[in-house]
C-alpha cells in the first residue's frame, strides 16, 4: 500500500505561540515537510487547492514544482484540483510541466471542490456545478490521450485540431477522481476506468463500503475488471506518541478551523466531547497514537482493499515543529507496520 500525506497549507495564528503564520512562512514550511516525508520513506505528497484567506494553496502545481526540485522519489499530487472552475488545458499543461520537472512523479486529483470561492473568481456559474465538472473532466481526459484535440462543449471555447504541449513523461499522466461521497461521481470514475480517492473526514469507514461496491459495479458495467480500479482513502490525521497527547495537540487548532467552516455551513459548534467520540475506536478521524492510526488504516484496508492511504496533516495552522514530528512518526512507525501487515494479507499462501 502507498502511504502519504496531504495538506491545504493552512495559515493563521499558531495556538502554541500566538504567532501569525503568514502564507510566505507556511509555504516555506511546506517545502520542509515534503522533504521530510520523502526522507522517512512516504510515497506521496499532496497539496490541495483553495481560494480563501485561511489557506496558502491556491496554485498547487507551482508549489509542487518547488517541492519537485528538492526531492527525487516521492510522488506529487494535487489534493484536489478544483477542475469545475479551472481550464482543463491549463491544468494539463501545468501538471505535464510538473511531470517533466519531477521526472515522472506528477498526479492530478480532479474534484468538484468543497468550497465555492473559485467559481465567481474564474467566471463560472454555480448553477452549472455538476455540468461543469462532467464536461471539463471529459476534456482533460481527451487532452491526456491525444496530442492534438478537436473538441467542443458548452462551457469553454472549442478546440480545432489544437496541439497541447508539453507532453508529460508518464503516458498516461495519472488522473484520480476525488469524491466526498457523491454516488454519481463514484460511478463516473468506475465507468471511465479512473482511480478513485475517498475523503472520509468523519464517521465510520463502514459507511463508504456501498460506494466502493458501486465503483466496482460501475467498472464491471463498463466491461472492466471490477477489482482492477485503484482506490485511495484520505482522512484528517494527527499522531503523537500517545493518544491523549495527540488529541490535546490537535484539538486547539482543529476546533477553530472546523467551527469557522461550520458557521458558514450551518453546522453546530464542535465540542471536545464530540471530537473525542469521532476519533474513538476505529472511526475515520485519524487522531491518536501510532498504534491507533495503524489500526485505523488497516481497518480501512480490510473493508476497501484500498491501494493508498493519505493523512491530511497540519489542519488549522498546527505548529510546524509538531507537524515535522508527526510526519516522522508516520513514516518511521506507522508506515512500516501497515506495509508489513498489508503484505502479509496479500501474499498468496504457499503449499
Amino acid at each position: 500500500m502507498e502511504l502519504g500525506i496531504a495538506t491545504f497549507a493552512d495559515v493563521g495564528r499558531d495556538h502554541s505561540t500566538g504567532r501569525l503564520v503568514t502564507p510566505e512562512q507556511r509555504l516555506s514550511d511546506l517545502l520542509e515537510e515534503a522533504e521530510l516525508a520523502e526522507q522517512v520513506g512516504l510515497d506521496v505528497f499532496g497539496l490541495g487547492e483553495h481560494h480563501r484567506p485561511d489557506y496558502a494553496a491556491s496554485a498547487p502545481a507551482v508549489a509542487l514544482a518547488a517541492i519537485a526540485a528538492r526531492t527525487s522519489r516521492i510522488r506529487l499530487t494535487s489534493a484536489v484540483t478544483v477542475l469545475s472552475s479551472d481550464d482543463p488545458v491549463r491544468v494539463f499543461q501545468q501538471f505535464a510541466t510538473l511531470d517533466l520537472l519531477s521526472h515522472g512523479r506528477a498526479e492530478i486529483m480532479a474534484g468538484r471542490g468543497s468550497f465555492t470561492e473559485s467559481f465567481p473568481l474564474f467566471g463560472q456559474d454555480l448553477k452549472d456545478y455538476d455540468e461543469l465538472y462532467e464536461e471539463k473532466l471529459g476534456l482533460l481526459l481527451e487532452l491526456r490521450a491525444n496530442e492534438r484535440v478537436t473538441w467542443s462543449g458548452e462551457h469553454r471555447a472549442p478546440l480545432n485540431d489544437a496541439g497541447v504541449y508539453p507532453r508529460p513523461v508518464q503516458d498516461p499522466l495519472p488522473i484520480w477522481v476525488a469524491v466526498g461521497g457523491t454516488p454519481e461521481s463514484v460511478a463516473r470514475a468506475g465507468l471511465l476506468d479512473l482511480p478513485l480517492t475517498f475523503a472520509i473526514l468523519s464517521g465510520r469507514f463502514e459507511g463508504y463500503v456501498p460506494l466502493v461496491d458501486l465503483y466496482r459495479r460501475a467498472r464491471e458495467h463498463a466491461g472492466l475488471d471490477p477489482a482492477g480500479g485503484r482506490i485511495a482513502v484520505n482522512t484528517h490525521t494527527w499522531i503523537a506518541p500517545d493518544s491523549k497527547q495527540a488529541a490535546d495537540e490537535f484539538w486547539p487548532a482543529y476546533s477553530p478551523m472546523m467551527n469557522r467552516i461550520g458557521r458558514e455551513r450551518g453546522w453546530p459548534p464542535m465540542t471536545r466531547q464530540a471530537f473525542d467520540q469521532q476519533r474513538s475506536g476505529l472511526n475515520a478521524l485519524g487522531v491518536g497514537s501510532t498504534e491507533e492510526l495503524t489500526a485505523k488504516i488497516l481497518h480501512a484496508h480490510e473493508l476497501f482493499g484500498n491501494d493508498r492511504y493519505m493523512g491530511q496533516f497540519a489542519l488549522g495552522a498546527m505548529p510546524h515543529r509538531q507537524v515535522l514530528k508527526a510526519i516522522e512518526l508516520f513514516g518511521t512507525e506507522v508506515a512500516p507496520a501497515v506495509r508489513a501487515e498489508v503484505a502479509r494479507r496479500t501474499t498468496p499462501a504457499t503449499v
